[in-house]
């Protein structure tokens, strides 16, 4: 059966065919570790562990690498040289204001004038957040070698490789800018010409440095600053690396290979971030391509609206799986989602269009999980457990893989799979099979269980246990007040709270 993947670099959808056949090579840019990660963050994550399980669904071994950015991403990103300060500065000066309020937790970050302990902070957030949504690990941690920190020689290796190419030069204000001019296919992923850039579409270039620059669009490959709040000494001076030069370096250097398959991330990255990637990697390698294939996820609203605190509409991974999405009268709702609802809320809307978050919607994938969870308590009690292993010559399974190989159509798979889940197959142990098969991808059923240490909250199974052991005691003091009082406490939490012969009992709520 053919992959087929929608290609932003060509505009179509073509055939997928790893460069070696052993194993596919693939990039995701990660998140800039100077806060929580949103849900629109993690939309873009779950779409590329997506491609991943379904590529190794369908028999590839992968390789997939993504990196934690901790220096060089500007306030202003929309301009391809970036503009503003760096989010890890402003970072800095949020934690002292958060530290102050108690907004974080005591000895989290013992010094929030040190940008690594910030950036520690927020990547084991991170990593915390990706486990309990089941994202499979693309990362090479704890070494922490895909921060971009810690990958600095590399890449003043490149930029002084793409000087010595004639790509890049230092300007009067002894900045290293790349050539634009130098790169012909610049703007070929994003259709950003430099006529147009020259123009200021889209507010495309900053209007900082321009007296520096041979073209307007040359964008920054090393800036020496001895105030930044992280410099290292450079051939340029002491200073930092841009934000492209970043991930450039990351892929080549992680993956083994000056051309990759698959290059991820949302769609806000495709200029200039992508587009300044393209150009460094081949610059500096004389490739004509860096990634043969460019996906990328589209933006995800909140209730038909864009996402942004100013409209209290701005919802972390913890957020929703703590209650604190919003009705439609501003209030938090209170329910407690279950990771598996919120990965098939992120993951079932087609990656090419934008993404609707609604209350309606978890309701919705909430019936999804648990119908998936049911149908594998039956079959399991069919068969004790036991599956027989099936390909994709058994129908449903080949619904599936059909519908996954059509560029990642997740919501034709459930289309296929659900109806199918409420059904009463004649061979439970193909079917257990075939439903095993289908979880590598989906990964909702059975639940994925929040870990102790996850975003869901720390300890909050061992929480609730106690809360259900306080109520068993309250009952046997006849303190009946103290009972209800600890079941609205549980039921609040998002479970439902059940009398069993060995006591009290608490069952997470989906949604």
């Amino acid at each position: 059966m053919e992959l087929r993947f929608y290609n932003t670099l060509t505009n179509s959808t073509e055939v997928f065919q790893p460069v070696d056949s052993d194993c596919v090579r693939m990039y995701s840019c990660g998140p800039t570790v100077y806060d929580f990660a949103h849900i629109g963050n993690f939309r873009s994550f779950l779409f590329a562990d997506v491609i991943r399980r379904t590529l190794e669904f369908f028999g590839h071994k992968v390789h997939h690498v993504m990196n934690i950015t901790d220096v060089g991403h500007m306030t202003d990103d929309a301009a391809a040289d970036g503009a503003g300060e760096d989010k890890m500065q402003a970072a800095a000066r949020r934690m002292k204001e958060d530290k102050k309020s108690g907004k974080v937790p005591e000895g989290a970050v013992q010094n929030p004038d040190d940008p690594y302990q910030i950036a520690k902070y927020y990547t084991d957030a991170f990593l915390a957040d990706a486990r309990t949504l089941g994202v499979k690990v693309a990362f090479e941690y704890p070494e922490n070698i895909l921060h971009a920190t810690a990958n600095i020689d590399s890449m003043l290796e490149m930029i002084g490789q793409l000087i010595q190419n004639g790509h890049a030069y230092v300007g009067p204000d002894k900045v290293v800018y790349y050539s634009v001019e130098s790169f012909p296919a610049y703007g070929k992923l994003s259709g950003n010409t430099l006529d147009q850039l020259m123009t200021g579409a889209s507010r495309r270039i900053s209007d900082e440095n321009q007296a520096n620059k041979r073209h307007p669009a040359d964008f920054m490959l090393w800036k020496p600053d001895s105030t930044h709040i992280m410099k290292w000494d450079s051939p340029w001076g002491a200073g930092y690396p841009g934000w492209h030069i970043e991930c450039s370096c990351m892929a080549r250097k992680r993956l083994g290979r000056d051309v990759i398959d698959i290059h991820t991330g949302g769609e806000d990255l495709i200029f200039p971030h992508h587009e300044c990637e393209i150009a460094q990697t081949c610059g500096a390698t004389g490739q004509e391509t860096f990634s043969r294939f460019w996906m990328h996820a589209r933006f995800l609203l909140v209730e038909g609206e864009k996402m942004s605190k100013s409209k209290g509409n701005f919802y972390t991974v913890r957020d929703v799986l703590q209650g604190r999405v919003k009705d439609d009268k501003g209030q938090p709702t209170g329910i407690h989602v279950h990771p598996s609802v919120l990965r098939l809320e992120l993951i079932k809307s087609h990656y090419r269009g934008n993404m609707n978050f609604t209350q309606k919607g978890l309701v919705d994938s909430a019936g999804a999980v648990k119908r998936l969870s049911d149908f594998r308590a039956k079959l399991e009690a069919a068969t004790g457990g036991k599956a027989e292993p099936v390909d994709l010559s058994y129908p449903i399974l080949n619904e599936f893989a059909s519908a996954l190989a059509d560029d990642l159509n997740v919501a034709g798979a459930l289309g296929a799979i659900l109806p199918w889940a409420a059904s009463n197959p004649s061979d439970p142990a193909k079917a257990l099979g075939a439903l095993n098969r289908i979880n590598e991808v989906l990964a909702v059923a059975p639940l994925h269980p929040a870990s102790e240490d996850s975003g869901a909250g720390s300890g909050e199974a061992a929480e609730i246990q106690a809360l259900c052991k306080e109520l068993d005691d309250a009952r046997k003091r006849k303190d009946f007040a103290a009972a209800d009082n600890l079941r609205g406490q549980i039921q609040k939490r998002g479970y439902d709270v059940k009398t069993s012969p060995n006591g009290t009992v608490a069952e997470k709520r989906l949604a």
